[in-house]
């Protein structure tokens, strides 16, 4: 067996796991595995900004359920890097970070950028580690995989110290990693049918990850056969056909009042796959805690979060993929006592997302949301940051399909544009289309050079009001008329994008959406679209005036 140094058997082992694509930003602390990376099968992505790197690895995790893979440097290179680490310890998504680590003969000494990385990442990483010896590196990379995406998906890190790199040992590469899937058990689905035939108003909320396209298709087929209503979690759209017949909506910011009200009324809740954190709990006062007024099914693929917030009544440790395969087993009633439920439910949501809720200024988006529905093919990704523009996604874009959606639970800035590049490169036959508002896209707009540098054509709209728009809500709704900290002074996106090479137009007009949009689909290049939205449009539903009146009236 011959022997190699810790960098050739850290890329040897990525290519054994079949890991597709790494995103980096290069760092002299890790040399060595970027010179095993020049001779590799696996394509490396360059960004500029190690959160960027992060956020792409996190967006390839949600999307194929498979780690992303981050490389950094030390120091800055880490901190950095924390952000997106973030993102996928509170989205569950699986992530494997490398970070470039000082010599292990100048440790305890504040060498040049030393962290101690179990200290910095151990209350966000499933795992954090130092890999000491070049000849643990395979056992290390499998057991990393397999942390990574065992249970609740998460994020691990693993310190490269420098001259463990170039150090040799013969050492052979274990199998690929698999997945692990947790099957419920007879008995517990025995329970849920009971239950389901029991109940009078029943209703489904999907969420987490461990889903795949048959999980979505076989709970679809259950749900189908139970005449069940479905709603999705918040960020989460794309676990159900939003024109499916079940389909309820999204729970999450600015929910439909009436989908609110059937979740509160309903006499069993099904929650497969998610957590129903503070987003979609409503600040945890959807259901009661510890013990729901309703009868809670919980299914979680992590033990350790069934009965974490709440107390279900029937607790399964199961996969989204291994429990929809079991529930395919299960047969409704002779009667349902809830027929009918699923189509008004579905009404309400196609009310609640049709409506059109005209704004301040000439650029009305829901114009642009029209004309996205009637163009955008079923198949296309859309991805997102944080702020109120994600409102009008979130709110009026019918997900059709499994992987078609890339945003933070977490509430993370400047995910929307890193995850769009992220997702045209692993699936360059698909449209891809990034909202960002003005502040968002400012987090992390140097990673268009990386769209451009790597011909990811990704369709940019930067929707431009001047100002952190979700901050300056909260401060007309408790500071009224005492706006602080939140202007901002913006480039001209489209001149910026053209500055690349790449294509760029403004728009100020609904009418000129349309043609600017083609126009950026024919131009074969990356593009961005600068949509001017009057500051005064602060959400679909209200004006800042509005708010800045209503809370000067309640004082």
């Amino acid at each position: 067996m011959d022997r190699r140094t810790g960098g050739e058997l850290l890329v040897g082992a990525l290519e054994r796991h079949g890991a597709e694509r790494v995103f980096c930003v290069p760092g002299e602390s890790y040399l060595a595995v970027l010179d095993a990376l020049h001779d590799a099968s696996i394509p490396v992505t360059v960004c500029r900004q190690e959160g960027g790197a992060a956020m792409m690895a996190d967006a390839y995790g949600k999307l194929t359920g498979k780690p992303g893979i981050c490389m950094v440097t030390r120091g800055p290179g880490a901190t950095n890097a924390s952000a997106g680490v973030h993102i996928a310890a509170q989205d569950s998504t699986p992530m494997i970070l490398f970070i470039g680590q000082i010599e292990r003969g100048m440790r305890e000494r504040e060498a040049f950028q030393e962290i101690d990385y179990r200290q910095m990442f151990g209350g966000i990483a499933k795992w954090v580690a130092e890999i000491d010896q070049a000849d643990r590196v395979p056992e290390m990379l499998s057991r990393a995989f397999h942390v990574a995406t065992s249970g609740r998906p998460g994020p691990v890190v693993l310190a490269l110290p420098e001259d463990m790199l170039v150090e040799t040992a013969a050492v052979a590469q274990p199998p690929a990693w698999e997945q692990v899937e947790t099957y419920p058990g007879l008995t517990q689905m025995a329970d849920l049918q009971k239950r389901l035939w029991a109940a009078e108003r029943p209703i489904a909320i999907l969420g987490g990850s461990r889903w795949s396209e048959d999980a979505v298709a076989a709970f679809t087929r259950f749900s189908e056969r139970f005449e069940l209503p479905v709603a999705c979690s918040f960020r989460r759209q794309m676990l159900f056909d939003n024109l499916h017949p079940n389909y309820a909506g999204d729970v999450g910011i600015g929910i439909n009042p009436k989908l609110l009200a059937r979740i509160r009324n309903a006499d069993l809740v099904l929650l497969a796959g998610g957590r129903l954190s503070e987003m979609p709990s409503q600040s945890y006062s959807l259901l009661g805690i510890p013990s729901p007024e309703q009868t809670l099914v919980h299914v979680h693929a992590d033990a350790e979060e069934l009965g974490r917030v709440y107390r279900a009544d029937l607790a399964i440790n199961a996969s989204p993929t291994a429990f929809c395969k079991a529930a395919e087993g299960l047969q409704p009633p002779n009667e349902i006592g809830w027929a009918g439920a699923a189509e008004d439910a579905h009404q309400d949501y196609l009310d609640w997302s049709g409506a059109r809720p005209e704004i301040p200024g000439s650029l009305q988006m829901s114009a642009v949301m029209d004309w996205l529905e009637k163009n955008l093919p079923e198949d296309a990704v859309c991805t997102n940051g944080a702020g109120n523009y994600a409102t009008w996604l979130h709110r009026f874009h019918r997900f059709r399909r499994y992987g078609t959606q890339a945003a933070p639970t977490s509430g993370s800035m400047g995910y929307g544009l890193p995850a769009a590049v992220a997702a045209k490169l692993m699936f360059p036959e698909r449209e891809v289309v990034c909202f960002a508002g003005d502040g968002c896209l400012q987090m992390t707009m140097q990673e268009f050079g990386t769209a451009c540098q790597n011909g990811a054509n990704i369709i940019v709209l930067a929707i431009d009001n001047g100002m952190y728009g979700t901050i300056r809500m909260h401060q007309e709704k408790t500071y009224p008329g005492r706006p602080s900290a939140t202007r901002l002074v913006n480039p001209d996106f489209a001149a910026l994008a053209r500055s690349y090479g790449a294509f760029g137009a403004r728009v100020e007009k609904a009418e000129d959406f349309g043609p600017a949009f083609a126009a950026a689909r024919a131009s074969g290049k990356p593009a961005i679209l600068h949509l001017m939205l009057d500051p005064e449009a602060i959400t679909p539903a209200a004006t800042l005036s509005q708010l800045r009146s209503a809370a000067e009236a309640n004082r």
